[in-house]
């Protein structure tokens, strides 16, 4: 009879919220760092809609007790999966209580850093919550949460909502957060670390967190420039003011992607967090847009389905690039859709899956959605499509939503022929070049820039006059920039002029461009390149430092010294990059031990993936390999970023092609973590299969 039970309500399981919806839940949370486990009690308040014999909760991996229905003891089933409650559920309101214990294997990260401190975060979308939470994989069950949250005194800890009261016992803190407004589960989160905050008011008065770790208080300028007016011309471009009751924003370590739009508390990664050097290259305000419109786009409307992922994806992006706009001006936003538009071409030769598809390609979802969403606003008009954004906002505001529904708003204002727009921007894998064009167009960088893309395969002789006066004129860096891509494949003396008026420019993009570009560099144009060590650009900087020390043997000495207090960016790029170079040249230090144990260090557990994988890179590709090298490389295969993990497996791969190898990393096996020692063995009994084929 259990079986039965169990295909019958798992036929029931894909419909439960037409039968039972949750409205809030109250949970009060301890975290333990010793063997990184959460332990809760949790409260949901829920009506049942229709008659119904079991619900569920998603819940990954838990242990459960106390598991009560309106204060009542109750039949359930943990699936390891889910939580399934056996009862004769009749329409009302209804109270479940349970306590609960999970080890998570995804979703909440404890990350270790020195001095025994620790920093907590989660990540819900795309891994989900249930991992960490009892609560639901279906987007389409909004509800309200109250999360509070007991930890170490000495940390802040950040949650959904508004903080109401912090409540001391002893060396630890009960921080109790309440939110007005329900959300899918995979908005839900934690983060926990030490921290320094800065609070500002929006013009609308919500208040503005922003929190930067102890030691990079001095780039709170840099990190968060635009953050402040992004916000102000988010809430006047949509016409619908911010829906929540404050916005935080926090940067975590080895975080898995660039951003995410937790309900009024977006994660995004430490990469960003810039001086105002680092801001050159790597900034963080695309990303602080993007997961910003998302708390419109995403967050208080949301996706029914994957199918219509656009509507958050390709809102949040488009949304980002308006708000660029503002800051950075036409040009700047024309040349990003540029951009854009090529790489979607491009991709369009193989992937042949639209916007309107659960698999469709983040490129698709994204670029290809904020094309579509570009079309439409300039097709209708700003008046009309402003007018549909707001009412579609308003109508389906903390709903679930699908394409149709903002088509019909579309509709209220516009004759536009939806059917059409439909068919070719999110039916059809293809990309309207066309119509791209058309609307480029409007704008003079684009003009200049099909100008300069149409001469890529004429002969340099015959457009040279012209990239000449393109590249000495005021016309926006990126046309600059398309001019030193046209000159790689020419010869040297050929295109030396026009490289020398590239950086005459003084603009950082394009005598990056010069730098990347040329990577054999003669004699007669040494000292040019030399003053790119000199750029505000630890991008440049590295670049130029390694190609300058590649091609010119007798000067390496000088380059080293000038460039031996670099750091760089917070993954310590130009530090790691100039100690291989330093113990790659003979007779430069007295002390190359020290160097060897500084670089392998940046490869330890000690630094986040980016550092390590950077250092990783360079010891390998420079030959620094020892025991702690190969033991810091095994230990990248167990970290929980994909990539890094795979940069581990792939590099000790390639290591095992070499028979001696092998037997190093035999040696190391036992002193190894059982973690590591499985990752390990795995390789190699994987070679050995190889081998012998």
């Amino acid at each position: 009879m259990k079986y039965i039970l169990l295909f019958f309500t798992s036929f029931i399981f894909a419909q439960q919220t037409q039968f039972v919806d949750f409205k809030s839940v109250n949970a009060h949370l301890k975290l333990n760092t010793t063997d990184k486990s959460i332990a809760g009690s949790v409260e949901y308040q829920f009506d049942v809609l229709k008659p119904i014999d079991t619900i569920k909760i998603d819940a990954k991996d838990m242990e459960f007790s106390k598991i009560l229905i309106n204060q009542k003891e109750v039949n359930f089933i943990n699936t390891g999966k889910q939580l399934q409650i056996i009862n004769n559920f009749e329409k009302g309101k209804n109270q479940l209580t349970f306590d609960y214990w999970a080890k998570p294997k995804q979703a909440l990260y404890f990350i270790a850093i020195e001095n025994s401190k620790v920093q907590i975060w989660t990540q819900g979308q795309g891994r989900y919550t249930s991992n960490w939470f009892p609560s639901f994989d279906d987007v389409n069950e909004k509800l309200i949460f109250n999360l509070g949250i007991t930890f170490n005194k000495e940390y802040q800890v950040i949650s959904n909502g508004v903080l109401k009261e912090k409540i001391a016992n002893g060396d630890l803190i009960e921080w109790q957060y309440r939110m007005e407004n329900s959300m899918s589960s995979y908005l839900a989160m934690l983060s926990i670390g030490k921290y320094d905050k800065k609070e500002l008011k929006a013009k609308s008065k919500i208040p503005l967190e922003y929190y930067l770790e102890n030691k990079d208080v001095n780039r709170f300028e840099s990190t968060y420039r635009y953050s402040k007016r992004i916000f102000d011309f988010l809430e006047k471009e949509i016409g619908i003011n911010y829906p929540w009751e404050i916005y935080r924003e926090i940067p975590v370590r080895d975080f898995l992607y660039a951003g995410m739009e937790n309900t009024t508390s977006t994660l995004f990664a430490t990469r960003y967090v810039v001086d105002s050097i680092g801001f050159e290259d790597r900034n963080y305000t695309n990303v602080d847009a993007h997961e910003l419109a998302h708390h419109w786009f995403g967050d208080l409307i949301t996706a029914e389905s994957s199918t219509h992922h656009w509507l958050q994806e390709g809102f949040a992006t488009y949304y980002a690039l308006l708000a660029e706009r503002d800051i950075y001006g036409d040009d700047y936003f024309y040349s990003k859709l540029y951009d854009t538009a090529q790489q979607i071409k491009f991709a369009s030769r193989t992937d042949s899956v639209p916007v309107l598809n659960a698999k469709a390609s983040s490129l698709t979802f994204y670029e290809k959605g904020a094309w579509a969403l570009f079309v439409l606003h300039e097709s209708i008009g700003d008046k009309a499509f402003k007018k549909a954004i707001k009412s579609y906002l308003k109508k389906y505001a903390y709903q679930n939503v699908n394409t149709q529904n903002f088509f019909d708003e579309i509709k209220k204002v516009s004759n536009f022929n939806l059917e059409k727009f439909q068919k070719t921007w999110l039916e059809s894998p293809t990309f309207d070049t066309a119509e791209a064009n058309t609307l480029l167009s409007k704008n003079k960088t684009i003009q200049i820039r099909l100008e300069v893309d149409k001469l890529k395969k004429t002969p340099l002789a015959e457009k040279e006059v012209f990239l000449k006066k393109t590249l000495e004129s005021d016309a926006f860096p990126s046309i600059k920039q398309a001019i030193v891509d046209q000159l790689v494949n020419e010869k040297y003396e050929a295109k030396k002029a026009l490289l020398l008026t590239a950086l005459k420019t003084n603009n950082v993009q394009v005598r990056q461009d010069v730098a990347s570009t040329l990577t054999k560099i003669p004699e007669d144009f040494r000292l040019e390149y030399e003053t790119l060590l000199d750029d505000k650009s630890y991008q440049t900087q590295e670049i130029a430092l390694f190609w300058l020390w590649k091609n010119f043997p007798d000067h390496r000495s000088e380059y080293l010294d000038k460039s031996k207090n670099w750091i760089g960016f917070n993954d310590y790029n130009l530090r790691t990059m100039w100690l291989s170079l330093a113990l790659s040249t003979p007779n430069y230090s007295s002390d190359s031990e020290a160097l060897v144990t500084e670089l392998i260090s940046f490869s330890s557990t000690k630094y986040e993936a980016t550092t390590r994988q950077n250092a990783l890179e360079k010891l390998i590709s420079f030959k620094i390999i020892n025991d702690q090298v190969l033991s810091n490389l095994v230990s990248a295969t167990t970290h929980h970023m994909w990539q890094f993990s795979k940069f581990g497996r792939e590099t000790i791969r390639f290591l095992l092609k070499n028979s001696e190898m092998r037997v190093s990393f035999e040696r190391i096996l036992p002193n190894l973590t059982p973690d590591e020692q499985f990752q390990l063995d795995r390789l190699l009994k994987e070679n050995e299969v190889k081998k012998q084929e």
